[in-house]
């Protein structure tokens, strides 16, 4: 039998919904008489227990640490601790900003196979492989590790989708408020609009690209937006020319809209780091005047034709 170690996040004292999405994704590579164990870490841990009691999950460990938030040292030595006890073949870590402070060093150190910001998990016969982005996300990479009898990932948001299912997994505790840090925590700040809407939690979204030629046509867009009562969000050469803020970008470089059902493009041709944001999302609806556009590959419907016809036929239907 085999343990494959989830690593839950937090911010805030709020539950990051990647955390349910990384459990689904240890589904897709348990094997037989594998169990997959679950580990939340912080001062309150104990407070995630209902959340992460999720289908899928056979094991919950909480750790009891002296931070409230994210402490790189703590994490580390941590889930050190936790790879030498539970033995895992493979760890799996939300691929974030927080990751970004441990997970390399964990890995380097114990000399574990590593990859980042992994979406897609298999076995190939006996060997872990995993499918991240490569060349500033333009290929596809298939990653193995050979030798490595523990291998430590991390993964994308919003790659699998979180089981909707409770369940039971049993429950054991760890004190780890000896584990030292190098730095204490003061407070945490989010960066970059704060007050704007968190488009990761919106099921509607009209995004705009470079298709809209100029600065002055986006607020006919947010109109548009605003009668079908979406969230107006952006490809990165809008967010980067400044004409909509930073946190209504979708892609890697943006934001990945993890809850969207809906999503008409406008004016997107769809490259491989737009499309990573939004590829997932049920239902896309492109219009380009390219018919060889990339965001075509993955629309369930494609309208070839102008963006400034469609948005004015749109508002003359809605009027």
């Amino acid at each position: 039998m085999s343990n494959i170690l989830v690593i839950a996040e937090h911010r805030s004292g709020v539950l990051r919904p990647v955390s349910l999405e990384l459990i689904a994704g240890a589904q897709t590579i348990k094997q037989a008489g594998d169990k997959v164990v679950v580990a939340v870490i912080g001062a309150q841990a104990d407070k995630f227990v209902s959340e992460l009691s999720v289908e899928g999950a056979d094991e919950l460990v909480v750790v009891k640490s002296t931070s409230v938030d994210f402490d790189p040292d703590i994490f580390e030595g941590v889930v050190a601790g936790l790879i030498q006890d539970k033995a895992p073949k493979a760890v799996l870590i939300p691929h974030s900003v927080d990751s970004y402070g441990y997970a390399a060093t964990l890995a380097a150190k114990a000399g574990h196979g590593f990859a980042t910001d992994v979406f897609k998990l298999e076995y190939d016969g006996a060997d872990l492989v995993a499918t991240r982005g490569g060349y500033n996300q333009k290929v596809n990479v298939e990653v193995d590790f050979p030798g490595k009898t523990c291998v430590v990932v991390t993964v994308r948001a919003s790659a699998y989708k979180p089981s909707e299912n409770k369940g039971s997994p049993a429950v054991s505790n760890i004190d780890a408020t000896g584990t030292a840090s190098r730095s204490q925590n003061k407070d945490y700040i989010e960066l970059g609009g704060g007050n704007d809407v968190d488009i990761t939690t919106v099921d509607f979204i009209v995004s705009v690209g470079r298709g809209i030629g100029e600065e002055t046509n986006v607020e006919d867009f947010r109109e548009l937006a605003d009668e079908v009562g979406a969230t107006l969000c952006c490809s990165r050469p809008i967010a980067d020319a400044g004409w909509l803020p930073k946190s209504r970008q979708v892609g890697q470089s943006g934001k990945v809209v993890g809850n969207c059902k809906l999503y008409l493009a406008m004016g997107i041709s769809g490259s491989i780091q737009h499309m990573a944001g939004m590829k997932h999302v049920p239902t896309i609806v492109a219009v380009n005047t390219d018919p060889g556009a990339s965001i075509f590959t993955i629309a369930k419907y494609g309208i070839v034709g102008d963006i400034f016809d469609v948005h004015e036929e749109l508002m003359s239907q809605l009027a």
